[in-house]
């Protein structure tokens, strides 16, 4: 058909049988009941897809039957963490019950991870890895109004690049993103409305690029000290920066926007002298506020894991900083709960009892010394003392008898 046999009015697509015009689908987005602070970024875009094709969508967090049993043509079921796998294999079933035949679709972490696992289990066919088609478009941030409120609802969310160089063999990013972006145009992800920018780079400055995504950010209006509606704008690098390349120009680029806060991951105690001097240099381009994950129950020993917290506790007094630490305990990539034990230097008591104090700090290590080591401890001795108590005195320390009673006595010579 040439352009001067194109149709022209509904009558004239009536007569031409060749051309077949696409009813808009019925779309649910589905994140099964897990707590996460952060909204599912992949149904967002796929609410994006599906919308500018002019399908109607909706979403949902975890199972109800109301929601299910209305007429969907397509289900897409997102999975986060491979740990959270009953409730997931729970979610796909519940709606693959449905009382109208439908299309299930399931992706993100865990899918990508345990697709063959999913498959057996369920019966469907995983999306491993990132939906390009999609990944590129904007958010749709207002998917979840009047439905679910995430810890985040003021922050435009995305990427200003994907994979990283680093294959750590603790971490998932090699197998879900094997190719290094080094830059995706950030404007399109941004929501002018939104005061704050989450970016979920995994190692943004492993990219040539790095100079031009600062420009960017800065042009978007995240410059240092900028605000929005009377209140000061944050941006902050959620998966952290790699210290290794952490150069003072690096450092200086990164002063010049409104990062808040800098995290930093402090992984393994033999990075310890090139941690400090990376804090170092945060003081001297003015970065007051920085966070850091400390990973545990790898490779180390609860002695250098409680070194690396009191590091940062140290850095604090010392350089007047205020540095976050947000411990992460190790979990295999196939792990489908959260109780693995591995670690020769670990036991499991241990690992209850660093679960028990974080419980009561919610999950993070803040700044202050005396709180510090009323919770962890004054020394590595007492740290592993406290952590290998019964849960209860953990948690209502007056009942737990003091660290200097359990230490033998020493008779004068």
């Amino acid at each position: 058909m040439n352009e001067q046999e194109q149709p022209t009015s509904n009558q004239d697509l009536l007569a031409c049988p060749n051309i077949q015009v696409r009813k808009p689908k019925r779309v649910l987005l589905v994140e099964p009941s897990y707590k996460v602070k952060y909204p599912p970024l992949g149904l967002m875009k796929i609410s994006t897809f599906h919308k500018q094709q002019g399908d109607e969508v909706a979403f949902y967090k975890g199972m109800k039957a109301e929601v299910r049993d209305q007429k969907w043509d397509i289900i897409y079921i997102s999975t986060l963490f491979t740990y959270q796998w009953r409730t997931v294999v729970e979610t796909i079933k519940f709606y693959q019950r449905s009382k109208y035949a439908c299309e299930i679709k399931v992706g993100g972490i865990l899918a990508s991870l345990l697709a063959e696992d999913l498959k057996n289990e369920t019966g469907v066919e995983s999306h491993v890895g990132i939906w390009e088609e999609v990944d590129r478009l904007p958010p749709d941030y207002r998917l979840f109004e009047g439905v679910h409120e995430y810890g985040i609802s003021d922050a435009s969310i995305g990427y200003t690049s994907r994979g990283c160089v680093r294959h750590c063999s603790f971490c998932a990013v090699p197998q879900l993103e094997p190719d290094f972006v080094p830059y995706i145009p950030l404007e399109a992800q941004v929501e002018p409305s939104k005061k704050d920018l989450l970016l979920l780079d995994n190692n943004v400055l492993a990219s040539p690029e790095f100079p031009k995504i600062i420009a960017e950010i800065r042009k978007m209006g995240f410059c240092k000290g900028a605000k929005l509606r009377g209140k000061s704008r944050h941006v902050d690098f959620n998966q952290g920066v790699d210290a290794r390349l952490l150069t003072e120009d690096n450092m200086r680029l990164l002063s010049e926007i409104a990062i808040y806060p800098l995290r930093i991951a402090f992984d393994d105690i033999r990075l310890k002298n090139l941690y400090i001097e990376k804090i170092c240099l945060a003081k001297k381009y003015g970065i007051k506020r920085l966070s850091n994950f400390i990973l545990y129950n790898f490779q180390d020993t609860p002695e250098d894991f409680y070194e690396r917290l009191r590091i940062n506790i140290e850095l604090n007094a010392e350089l007047g900083l205020s540095i976050y630490s947000f411990p992460m305990r190790f979990i295999p990539l196939d792990a489908k709960s959260r109780g693995f034990v591995d670690n020769p230097h670990w036991t499991k008591k241990q690992l209850r009892g660093i679960q028990c104090i974080l419980h009561a700090t919610r999950g993070l290590v803040g700044p202050g010394k005396s709180f510090f080591e009323k919770a962890f401890g004054r020394d590595a001795g007492e740290f592993k003392y406290i952590i290998e108590q019964p849960e209860e005195h953990i948690f209502h320390r007056a009942k737990m008898a003091p660290y200097e009673s359990t230490r033998p006595t020493v008779n004068p010579i």
